[in-house]
């Protein structure tokens, strides 16, 4: 008996410990998180359009589905960014199709894990209505943005966040036209004047991700583009608002506004070119500025070591710019009514090259410069003009106002 009894207490003692070492497992076991979400509603214009949603927290495996509430099923189709796993910060990429009915459409957006659920409401507005003011896509500066050339927009706030309206946002800060294959955006876009430009001194924030996308697809910018410089699309001068230290400047240093320079010509013409536009943004009441580059053809590529891809090196690089003045002012060559307000434009094109002088000479039209890129810019001006007059101010030769 006492050998039974021996027994038993040993086999009674091991199962408590191997209950104890269960507990302990778990207790040593993350728990995990709910999803949580960025915003918490979204409002999009009638026309096709995208929307993303950002992922602030989840840990597991998350995964996001579309549950429609009014309209059609599958008005809102995925681009990218439909799961991940671990503890993560995501975006999820969604484009709306047209609304072409009388009535406004819902949609739910559901993102959950296996410790739970949240979501973001979608309303598309119906054909015909304005869309609201502050909204990506009726901004000035922005340029066409069609669906297959296989980029992606991405519009930051102040703070450097995703843009989600004005209500939400606030001011806008810059606008991105970004290709996640070639790691370079196509154009930057951002209006400019006194006010946005602040002072202070830049952060050199380095090694920051756009949270608008995928950080696979962004270089890591701790590291120069294997000797090429880090040049800026909106330079980070134009963004000295709040002072230095706010994320306002540190946003102009996403590797989305940044492309592979050659060091004369980033210091030389660009950055002489990039002056001239602060100095003209203080002439007027607001110049809507869109800058970008042109890789095909490319002059070469430049190694990032850190993330395993390379970057194409771009062979041109452009901006153009409307100037906007409430008054009628005295230099010539301004267009549009006493109830719009005055308008004058103009574009530039350089090529890539160590050359250090020369740039005035690139002055041409908008109309020219989009014959060049094959870009159409400034969608929005019509709308705001009158489609004569914004013709006219694209096609003109640039005015004084430029040179």
């Amino acid at each position: 008996m006492k050998g039974f009894k021996h027994s038993l207490w040993a086999a009674v003692a091991a199962f408590a410990a191997l209950s104890l070492s269960l507990v302990s497992c778990e207790k040593n076991q993350p728990l995990e998180t709910a999803p949580e979400l960025l915003p918490e509603q979204i409002t999009i214009g009638s026309g096709k359009d995208q929307f993303t949603i950002r992922v602030v927290k989840a840990s597991g495996t998350w995964t996001s589905r579309v549950e429609y509430l009014s309209g059609e099923e599958g008005w809102i189709s995925l681009v990218s960014g439909s799961s991940e796993t671990g503890t993560v910060t995501g975006i999820v990429f969604y484009e709306a199709k047209a609304n072409l009915a009388e009535e406004p459409r819902t949609a739910r957006v559901v993102v959950s894990n296996s410790a739970g659920s949240t979501s973001v409401m979608v309303t598309q507005l119906p054909a015909g209505s304005e869309s609201l003011s502050g909204e990506p896509g009726k901004w000035l500066e922005l340029p066409e943005t069609p669906s297959d050339q296989g980029c992606l927009f991405g519009a930051h706030d102040m703070n450097g966040d995703p843009y989600v309206s004005h209500s939400v946002s606030g001011v806008r800060n810059w606008s991105c036209w970004w290709s996640p294959s070639k790691h370079i955006s196509r154009w930057v876009a951002y209006p400019l004047n006194n006010g946005l430009k602040g002072s202070g001194s830049r952060t050199e924030a380095w090694g920051l991700y756009d949270p608008c996308f995928p950080e696979g697809d962004q270089p890591n910018l701790w590291y120069t583009y294997g000797g090429y410089d880090r040049g800026h699309q909106i330079p980070s001068a134009d963004r000295l608002k709040y002072g230095g230290s706010t994320n306002c400047n540190k946003s102009t240093f996403y590797p989305t506004n940044m492309t592979p320079q050659i060091g004369n010509f980033n210091s030389g013409r660009w950055a002489e070119l990039e002056g001239d536009i602060r100095t003209l943004a203080g002439r007027c009441d607001t110049l809507y500025v869109v800058t970008g580059c042109e890789f095909e053809p490319s002059i070469g590529s430049s190694s990032n070591m850190s993330t395993g891809f390379r970057v194409m090196v771009p062979g041109y690089y452009w901006k153009a710019a409307v100037a906007y003045k409430k008054t009628k002012p005295a230099d010539v060559g301004f267009f549009g009514s006493d109830a719009a307000g005055y308008y004058s434009g103009c574009a530039f094109y350089l090529e890539h090259n160590n050359a250090d002088s020369g740039k005035h000479k690139y002055h041409i039209s908008i109309d020219n410069l989009e014959q060049l890129i094959g870009i159409d810019l400034f969608v929005n001006l019509p709308d705001k003009i009158g489609a004569d007059k914004a013709a006219s101010l694209e096609s003109a030769t640039p005015a004084t106002f430029w040179k």
